[in-house]
C-alpha cells in the first residue's frame, strides 16, 4: 500500500495533483509524462495508479476540484435568506475570485479539455451544466419577481458572464491594476446592469 502522506503530512493525492498542475501549466498536458509527474511528486507510478487510474483522471481532477468548490460556494449564496439581487451579485463575484485563485487549473482545463476521454468529457460537461443551471435559476427567480428585466433571456446573461470568466486565464495578470476582488466586483456589476429593468 502506498504511503498516504510525505514527511510534512501532505497526502499523496494532493502532492500528485500539485505536481501535475504545475507541469501541465508549464509544459502542457500532452507534453507531460506520467514519469515526470511522479518524479515531481516524489512518489512511484504505483502510487499514482493507486489514487488516479490514469493521467486523464489527473486532468479531470484538476478541474473537478475547482468546480466542486465553486458549486459549494454557489449553493451557499443561492440558499441565503437575502434579496435575489444580493445573492446573484455575490455568486457572480465569487466565481471570478475563485477562478483567479485557481488560474492554473482553469488555464489547463480550457487548453486541455479535448484530451479528456469521451466519458470524462461528458461528466465534466454535466457538472458545468449543473453549475450554470443553478446560477441561471437565480436570474430566473429575479426575472419572475420583477427585480430583473425579462428582455434579455437568462441563458444569454449566463453565457455572457461565464464567457468572460472562461477567458480570464488568457488575459488576467496578478500584477495588473485590479485586485481579484476589484475585478470580480466590476464583472458582477456589469452582470447586474445587464439585468436592470
Amino acid at each position: 500500500m502506498p504511503r498516504t502522506t510525505d514527511g510534512d503530512g501532505t497526502p499523496v493525492p494532493q502532492r500528485l495533483l500539485a505536481a501535475a498542475t504545475r507541469l501541465f501549466a508549464d509544459r502542457g498536458y500532452d507534453r507531460t509524462s506520467v514519469q515526470e509527474i511522479v518524479e515531481a511528486a516524489g512518489v512511484t507510478k504505483g502510487a499514482l495508479y493507486h489514487y488516479f487510474g490514469s493521467k486523464d483522471d489527473l486532468l479531470h481532477e484538476v478541474y473537478a476540484r475547482v468546480l466542486r468548490l465553486q458549486q459549494e460556494r454557489l449553493d451557499a449564496f443561492a440558499d441565503r435568506d437575502e434579496p435575489v439581487e444580493k445573492r446573484l451579485r455575490g455568486a457572480a463575484a465569487d466565481v471570478v475570485v475563485t477562478t483567479i485563485d485557481n488560474l492554473d487549473d482553469a488555464s489547463i482545463f480550457f487548453r486541455s479539455m479535448h484530451h479528456l476521454s469521451p466519458e470524462k468529457n461528458k461528466q465534466v460537461r454535466a457538472e458545468r451544466r449543473r453549475y450554470h443551471e443553478r446560477f441561471r435559476a437565480l436570474i430566473e427567480e429575479g426575472q419572475k419577481s420583477g427585480v430583473f428585466t425579462t428582455e434579455t433571456p437568462a441563458d444569454l446573461v449566463v453565457d455572457y458572464h461565464f464567457g468572460s470568466i472562461h477567458h480570464l486565464s488568457t488575459w488576467y495578470r496578478p500584477d495588473g491594476s485590479l485586485t481579484p476582488q476589484q475585478l470580480a466586483d466590476q464583472l458582477a456589476d456589469l452582470l447586474l446592469r445587464a439585468l436592470r429593468p
